[in-house]
């Protein structure tokens, strides 16, 4: 067997549903020189993410941290710590991922009832308070702010206000949406709310900014039986993450450089400056997609700007068109999952990846491969129209 000796990743153009680029201050952040993970330096810079953290996620929480591994690791934290075998949980899916947090709360012990939405509709909001009346006495419920598979914003407020009424706890998944879109997590009022470090937030992925509120915290501290998760079990994590420094585990140490990095970079830009950017550069895009000719997925209404969602047209090769814009132009777009495999494509603009070139390029790339495809794609009024909303 034989090795090569290089190592020489390509240069991409990330739009797909993550990871998206991250910016250079980033990366360098991650080649710098490496410290113990009780260095007092280190437990610095430990301390300023988590303030970061807050004020990136409209929090005063004082348990905000973030957990080690990707986005699905505080999907897990976050589960696993609230749900106790034999309670009930109640969750909204429109999407992979409101059906990957049920059947978290199903191996945690928890009785789930699962609400379904089609895979392009916002979370049945009636659904949930139906489910809720009958099952009674939930403990949690869960959704998905914003849903990688279908590229759907669902609003969070009138789920908090269901979960206060009912004395249960509400779980948001803002893996998707956290430095993107708005993320107020206090005044929303959602009890868990985690994110991941990969998508607007352009770090690599590795870590997931998570926060509980007081009251979730007095649910896990409360608990009858241990978090049946050793790693993500917060009681622990939050030991270390806090004044005390207990030893848990090694910490990603390149990974939280990259984190203090992407966040800082986050409020050099402001949160509402940013918002604005994701909101003109998404919205153009979907306009020169229309325009062109293609018909998008998700609700009116419910579109995130952050990921787009494209119904193939009919007689057009799914992996060959992307096949095309990854060989010829370095352009990542990613494909359907679940219901919708090979039914849409998912356009990122997360990040650094969210910008008025990537929204051209990807306009001009795709409706010219289109157009070999026998789809007559109108690419001059694709770029045109872009062009307008991003003037």
């Amino acid at each position: 067997m034989s090795f090569s000796p290089s190592f020489n990743p390509p240069t991409r153009i990330l739009m797909g549903p993550g990871p998206s680029g991250a910016h250079p201050r980033v990366l360098k952040a991650m080649t710098a020189p490496i410290l113990g993970h009780l260095d007092p330096e280190f437990l610095k810079i430990m301390d300023e993410c988590n303030d970061m953290l807050r004020v990136v996620m409209g929090t005063s929480n004082r348990i905000t941290l973030a957990t080690p591994g990707t986005g699905t690791s505080g999907m897990e934290a976050a589960v696993m710590n609230l749900v106790q075998p034999g309670e009930k949980v109640v969750v909204g899916i429109c999407g992979y991922f409101g059906e990957r947090i049920a059947v978290m709360a199903e191996r945690a012990g928890g009785v789930v009832t699962r609400v379904q939405a089609p895979w392009g509709s916002p979370t049945d909001l009636a659904g949930v308070q139906a489910a809720v009346k009958a099952a009674g006495n939930v403990k949690l419920i869960g959704i998905v702010h914003a849903e990688t598979s279908t590229g759907v914003q669902t609003p969070v407020e009138p789920f908090v206000k269901l979960a206060k009424e009912s004395g249960a706890l509400l779980l948001v998944d803002c893996v998707t949406s956290l430095g993107g879109v708005p993320v107020t997590v206090d005044a929303w009022g959602a009890d868990a709310v985690y994110s991941g470090t990969q998508k607007c937030l352009s770090a690599p992925p590795g870590m997931a900014p998570l926060t509980m509120s007081p009251a979730a915290w007095d649910a896990i501290k409360a608990r009858e039986v241990p978090c049946n998760s050793w790693y993500l079990d917060l009681s622990l994590l939050e030991a270390y993450w806090d004044e005390r420094r207990a030893y848990h585990h090694t910490a990603p140490i390149s990974m939280v450089y990259a984190l203090h990095e992407a966040l800082a970079l986050v409020l050099d830009e402001g949160l509402e400056a940013r918002w604005a950017r994701h909101e003109k550069n998404g919205r153009a895009l979907q306009a020169g997609l229309e325009a062109m000719g293609l018909v998008l997925h998700a609700d009116a209404g419910y579109r995130l700007p952050v990921l787009t969602t494209v119904r193939i047209p009919e007689g057009v090769n799914d992996a060959e068109v992307r096949g095309a814009l990854l060989h010829r132009h370095g352009i990542e777009f990613g494909g359907g999952l679940g219901d919708l495999r090979a039914k849409v494509w998912r356009i990122g603009l997360m990040g650094e990846s969210s910008n008025p070139g990537n929204v051209l390029l990807a306009l001009r790339s795709l409706g010219n491969i289109l157009r070999e495809q026998g789809f007559k794609a109108d690419v001059r009024a694709a770029v045109d129209t872009a062009a307008t909303g991003l003037a």
